[in-house]
């Protein structure tokens, strides 16, 4: 058992000192890792495109925990992948790779018995075999396809044991081949929102005005000539702030919000008798409803409103939204 510390007695620059030598180290790994992007690196990007099936990658242990993000991270960025822990491959998982895949085995030592065990089985299918490990003469980078050195020249533990460079070394070359592989497949921000529909990004660049208005009868809405006071009862019931205006065959005419009310108040004005056309805003701010959330978002903040119209192409008004809408939605 470890003995336990008199936290007192810990001196808090050497806590601080330990962390920067720690990162240090780790940026050291980093930057090692860029003369090793070579041919080999290269080839290995092809094999991923030339393949029919997807990318299984394997580890276990810490590589494990590494090899699961790295698949994560490739399967969210346009290339099909999976993550096969190695041991649990010996015992059936290795069912989930067959003949169309291609497979990134990850090994600091490149010596891991569960990952060793299942190349016989892989070779067998004859699928291309990409090993980053930290050890180029090592059983798995010999028996790879292609071999990508994320060796390191230290840990960044006081005792050169704990995976903390190493892992952080096989991660960013992960991360580089996901990227290089963005580029090469043309994966743009429209495909990074479709596999990403529950995030903040693919909220924002899926969603549409038509997915957030109000419709139907929550729509607030009068006709033109009515007056204020039925202004003031639309609004209520629809607690969006305004009401738009609207001829017989609902096109948009015009605009009025809860600040024209208040200021037809402050004038004394006789809500009953006034026609809403004496304050509404004609030719108001509208959108339409296969716009983007997006849109409506900046587009009310440049003209410093809270609430919007949505009309179809002949104007007529088929929804409405505010900011609470937006915010319901969290694309604010």
């Amino acid at each position: 058992m470890t003995p336990l510390l008199d936290v007192e007695s810990i001196d808090d620059a050497a806590l601080r000192n330990a962390a920067v030598e720690a990162l240090k180290i780790e940026a050291r790994a980093l930057l090692g890792l860029v003369e090793r992007v070579d041919d080999a690196f290269v080839r290995s990007c092809r094999m991923i495109i030339d393949t029919r099936g997807k990318t299984a990658v394997i580890g276990v242990g810490k590589s494990g925990h590494i090899a699961r993000k790295i698949a994560a991270t490739l399967a969210s960025t346009g290339t099909p992948a999976l993550f096969v822990h190695a041991a649990e491959a010996m015992h059936g998982d290795l069912g989930m790779i067959d003949d169309q895949d291609a497979v990134i085995a990850l090994s600091n030592s490149g010596e891991s018995d569960e990952v060793l065990a299942i190349l016989p089985a892989l070779e067998t299918l004859k699928v291309p075999l990409i090993a980053l490990t930290g050890n180029p003469h090592s059983r798995l980078a010999r028996k790879a396809d292609v071999h990508l050195d994320v060796s390191v020249e230290r840990e960044a533990c006081s005792l050169n044991l704990i995976p903390t460079a190493s892992t952080t070394a096989a991660l960013a070359m992960g991360d580089a081949l996901a990227v290089a592989l963005v580029r090469a497949r043309g994966f743009g921000s429209d495909d990074f929102a479709r596999s990403h529909p529950g995030g903040k990004l693919g909220r924002r660049l899926l969603l549409r005005i038509s997915d957030v208005m109000h419709t139907g009868d929550d729509i607030p809405k009068v006709r033109t000539k009515r007056s204020l006071a039925d202004a003031l009862v639309e609004m209520t019931r629809s607690g969006l702030g305004m009401t738009v205006v609207v001829d017989i065959e609902d096109r948009i005419i015009g605009i009025l919000t809860d600040g024209d009310l208040r200021r037809a108040l402050a004038r004394d004005l006789d809500l009953k008798n006034t026609p809403i056309d004496r304050l509404m805003t004609p030719d108001c701010i509208s959108i339409a409803p296969d716009r983007l959330a997006t849109e409506a978002a900046r587009l009310m903040r440049k003209r410093a409103i809270n609430a919007l119209p949505v009309v179809d192409a002949c104007k007529r008004v088929v929804g409405a939204l505010n900011m609470h809408d937006l915010l319901r939605a969290r694309i604010l």
